[in-house]
């Protein structure tokens, strides 16, 4: 008896694992790539320069507490450039629900510190992180920062925002 039980689950799984291909799998695009710099070119996020940022805290502005904090850590390219790298953290909301197109949106406070002339000034920024969402893809779509649009999404192009202060 066991060995009919054994051997009517090894056919049953034979049989899923012939399953037709052809299923969609919805593509997910949403690291998000962020440099900062200055008019002149400088590199605000690289901390041992002067009059860089030398540390910054992101918070979740649709966060459940009013203290919700995003985690996008610091990272060096390869051309010895810091940036910002998001992927996710900051809950989103829904903006248009009803078609087959949705979009959904975070919006994060940023606290960049620098010290200028021994003084440590803190700059207040928002950043504003729009969705797309269909049945194939769901990705970035813009960026906003300050409310000033500065990303929108190329299809296949990568996600990589320069903010210029």
């Amino acid at each position: 008896m066991k060995n009919i039980v054994f051997g009517i689950l090894v056919i049953f799984f034979a049989f899923l694992g012939c399953r037709n291909g052809d299923d969609d799998v919805q593509r997910i695009d949403q690291i998000l790539t962020i440099y900062m710099k200055s008019s002149t070119g400088q590199d605000l996020l690289n901390p041992n320069k002067s009059g860089s940022y030398i540390s910054y805290t992101v918070n979740d502005v649709f966060g459940i507490t009013d203290n919700a904090p995003v985690s996008i850590p610091l990272k060096l390219s390869s051309d010895s450039l810091y940036y910002l790298e998001y992927i996710a953290g900051a809950k989103r909301i829904t903006d248009d629900s009803l078609s087959d197109t949705r979009t959904y949106r975070s919006r994060m406070a940023l606290a960049l510190r620098r010290t200028v002339n021994s003084v440590t000034d803190t700059i207040n920024d928002t950043l504003d992180i729009e969705y797309r969402w269909t049945s194939s893809v769901f990705e970035v779509s813009k960026v906003y920062y300050n409310k000033q649009l500065q990303f929108t999404k190329v299809p296949g192009g990568s996600n990589v925002v320069t903010i210029v202060k």
